[in-house]
């Protein structure tokens, strides 16, 4: 099953993220399918970029997006 999850990057104490699809059954940090955007939880601002024709296209596929994603969907709008 696909999810649609986030996979950490960046060093230590200051990390980002990538929106990722990849197989449920890898590790965050595993293979992923397609790379959907971006976040970056930074205290003074917080930048998040999505592709959300994508992430909708893989949505339509049976992919499951997990609940932190689900927030940064809902929460920045197209």
């Amino acid at each position: 099953m696909l999810r649609i999850r986030l996979a950490r990057r960046g060093s230590k104490k200051r990390p980002h993220y990538r929106v990722v699809v990849s197989d449920s059954a890898t590790g965050r940090g595993g293979d992923i399918v397609e790379n959907v955007g971006t976040y970056e939880p930074k205290p003074e601002k917080t930048k998040v970029t999505l592709k959300r024709d994508r992430i909708d296209y893989w949505i339509s596929k049976g992919a499951l997006a997990t609940d932190t994603v689900k927030s940064l969907i809902k929460n920045n709008p197209a």
